[in-house]
C-alpha cells in the first residue's frame, strides 16, 4: 500500500501539496480527477522515464475515466530548448488540449522545467502538475514554481513563475536512477543543509552511507526535509525578490560552468556541487567561514556528490559568465556565501579578482 506525507506550500490562492511517498506514483490520476474529473491529460515525459512509468500513469488517468496521451522528449540538457518548447505546444494542440486540460510532467529536472514553462504559456495557461522521478526533481526543481528554458546565453534565461497545482514524489522511483543521478541530485539535498538547517547537515554527514543506497527511510526523509525547507523559503519570497535567492547557493557559478562546458557535459547537479565547492573556497577566503566549517562543507559534498573538476575550461570564462546570470541586477553580480552550517548572506559586492582565484582553485590547466 502506498504510504504518503503531505507538505503544503503556502502561497494563498495558488496553495498546493506536495505529497512525498512510497509507491504514491499512481495518485498523480487521483490528484488530476479532483483538479477536473472531465480534463484531458497531456503526459510528458522523456524516453527513459516513458519507458519506465509512462503506460502505469497511463493506465491509471484510464481508469479514472480521463481521456490522456504521452508527449515523449529526447532526455538531456538539450530538451530545454526553443525548439522543444514548440514541439510541445504543437503536440497539445494536435492532442486536442484546451484550456481545462491539465499536463502531467513526468520525470526529472529538464522534462518538469520545460513540460511547465509550457504549459504555463499555452493557451495563456493550463494546469499541470510535477510527478518527479529523480532526486533533484524531488527535492528543488518540482516544487516552487520556477520552469524555464536554456537559450544560447545561458541557463533558465527565458521562464516564469508558474506554480504546479501538486506534486507526486514516489522515492521509489529513485531506485532506477543510475548512482551519477543520485549523487548530482544530492548536492540540492547539501544545499539545504547549508543554507538553512544544521542540525539536516549533521544527519547527512551521520546517514550518507543510508541515503546513497537509497534505503527507503532515509530515503524519505531526505525528500521530505528537503522540500519543506524549500516550501518556507518559497512560502516568504514567491518570486524571488529577497529571501528566496539564498537557494540559488552555488548556481550563479554552477549555471556558468555549464554554459562554458557546453550543456550536457555535467549533469545539473554536478555543476551545483562545483559551484558550492567554489562558494565555499570564496567565503573562506573572505574571512566569512571558519575553516573547520569550509572543510567539514567541502568533504560533506565530496562524499554525497563528488566534486568535479573541469578540465580544459578557462576559468576567465567561467567568471564572464556569472556576470550574465539572470539574478545580476545593475551589472553586479548576486553570489549566495556561507557563513557556517545553517546560515547564508547574499552579496554583490565580491571583488572579482577574488571570484577568478575560487574558481581557479576547482578547474584543472591540463
Amino acid at each position: 500500500m502506498a504510504e504518503s506525507a503531505a507538505i503544503r506550500v503556502e502561497l494563498g490562492e495558488r496553495s498546493y501539496e506536495v505529497a512525498v511517498g512510497s509507491g504514491n506514483m499512481e495518485t498523480a490520476a487521483s490528484l488530476v480527477h479532483r483538479l477536473n474529473p472531465e480534463a484531458r491529460v497531456a503526459v510528458v515525459t522523456d524516453e527513459n522515464v516513458g519507458e519506465l512509468y509512462g503506460e502505469s500513469l497511463l493506465a491509471a488517468l484510464d481508469a479514472a475515466g480521463h481521456e490522456a496521451g504521452m508527449v515523449m522528449m529526447d532526455a538531456g540538457e538539450e530538451s530545454k530548448s526553443v525548439h522543444a518548447l514548440a514541439e510541445l505546444w504543437d503536440s497539445f494542440a494536435g492532442m486536442g488540449l484546451d484550456r481545462k486540460g491539465i499536463v502531467a510532467a513526468l520525470g526529472g529536472g529538464v522534462v518538469g522545467d520545460a513540460a511547465g514553462f509550457a504549459a504555463g504559456t499555452y493557451m495563456r495557461g493550463v494546469d499541470y502538475i510535477q510527478v518527479p522521478t529523480t532526486v533533484l526533481a524531488q527535492v528543488d526543481s518540482s516544487v516552487g514554481g520556477k520552469v524555464a528554458i536554456n537559450i544560447p546565453a545561458g541557463k533558465n534565461m527565458a521562464g516564469l513563475f508558474y506554480q504546479p497545482k501538486g506534486v507526486i514524489a514516489d522515492v521509489l522511483t529513485l531506485r532506477t536512477l543510475p548512482q551519477r543521478e543520485v549523487k548530482a541530485g544530492l548536492a540540492e539535498v547539501v544545499k539545504y543543509g547549508i543554507i538553512w538547517d544544521a542540525d539536516f547537515l549533521g544527519y547527512l554527514e551521520e546517514n550518507a552511507e543510508a541515503i546513497l543506497a537509497l534505503e527507503p527511510e532515509a530515503a524519505a526523509k531526505v525528500v521530505r526535509r528537503s522540500v519543506e525547507i524549500k516550501a518556507e523559503v518559497v512560502g516568504n519570497d514567491e518570486t524571488e525578490q529577497g529571501l528566496r535567492r539564498i537557494l540559488n547557493f552555488g548556481h550563479t557559478l554552477g549555471h556558468a560552468l555549464e554554459n562554458a562546458a557546453g550543456y550536457g557535459t555535467y549533469l545539473h547537479g554536478e555543476a551545483v556541487a562545483w559551484g558550492m565547492a567554489v562558494a565555499v573556497r570564496l567565503s573562506s577566503e573572505l574571512g566569512m567561514l571558519a575553516y573547520e566549517d569550509a572543510e567539514r562543507i567541502t568533504g560533506l559534498l565530496s562524499k554525497l556528490c563528488g566534486i568535479p573538476t573541469p578540465a580544459g575550461i578557462d576559468a576567465g570564462a567561467i567568471v564572464e559568465g556569472t556576470r550574465r546570470d539572470k539574478k545580476a541586477m545593475a551589472g553586479r553580480v548576486n553570489y549566495v556565501l556561507a557563513e557556517g552550517a545553517g546560515r547564508v548572506v547574499v552579496r554583490n559586492d565580491i571583488d572579482e579578482a577574488l571570484v577568478r582565484k575560487a574558481v581557479e582553485g576547482h578547474v584543472s590547466r591540463g
